[in-house]
């Protein structure tokens, strides 16, 4: 297969540690730190799903912040966890400040001088801060977000912006995700997929293979781009 002309990269999970938020998850409720993150964000990504089946001429999407808020609502009232405005306040700017992924900013380095974009369900608030203050920001060309598709991943619609924004054919785009309902959608959508299997699971069945299952963005590096 021809390597592809331009990247598309996945934000939360793929390039930045959305559980790295557990460490101030812990400090603000002891030793139910670990447990918070995760919960948080099986929400977040389960609200982002239930949004875009319910999209309707009568009822609005709500926007990725929104939903990451309503999200850590819903895991702190699961687990019974009380915190003050303030701490809630900590943790919500904590997703604006998420450390990026160790092998992030070698994978990204090796891919120039070709496209690398990123494409979030994140709003532009939320990307532009995280990525301006972290070490991958010199390795990122561009930033497209859900928004301006209105509705969120895997919908086709989301997937399209890349093709529109680079000029290229889906074949020619090569798209990264640890995420793998992501990599299954954009496989679908006919992009180069090269999903980023970090945890060892097995593949999602209900559509094709990734065409590429890596264990890690150090493995993506080291495919001789």
């Amino acid at each position: 297969m021809s390597s592809p002309s331009a990247f598309v990269f996945d934000a939360y999970g793929t390039l930045f540690d959305v559980h790295s938020i557990a460490a101030l998850a812990e400090e603000l409720a002891p030793r139910q730190g670990g447990i918070l993150s995760q919960l948080w964000r099986t929400k977040q990504l389960e609200y982002s799903w239930l949004q875009s089946l319910m999209l309707s001429p009568t009822r609005a999407r709500d926007d990725f912040s929104a939903l990451t808020e309503k999200a850590l609502d819903y895991a702190l009232s699961q687990l019974g966890i009380a915190l003050d405005a303030s701490g809630r306040a900590r943790l919500l700017d904590g997703y604006r400040h998420l450390a990026p992924c160790s092998d992030a900013a070698a994978a990204l380095e090796v891919l120039a001088p070709r496209p690398r974009w990123i494409l979030s369900n994140g709003t532009q608030a939320m990307l532009q801060p995280l990525i301006a203050g972290s070490a991958l920001a010199a390795h990122i060309d561009g930033v497209l977000s859900v928004d301006a598709a209105g509705i969120y991943k895997p919908s086709p619609r989301v997937y399209q912006l890349a093709v529109d924004r680079l000029g290229l054919p889906p074949r020619d785009i090569g798209f990264v995700s640890s995420n793998g309902w992501d990599a299954t959608g954009a496989k679908a959508f006919g992009f180069t997929t090269y999903w980023i299997n970090r945890n060892g699971l097995p593949v999602e069945r209900h559509g094709s293979e990734p065409d590429y299952v890596l264990g890690s963005l150090g493995q993506f590096a080291a495919l001789g781009w």
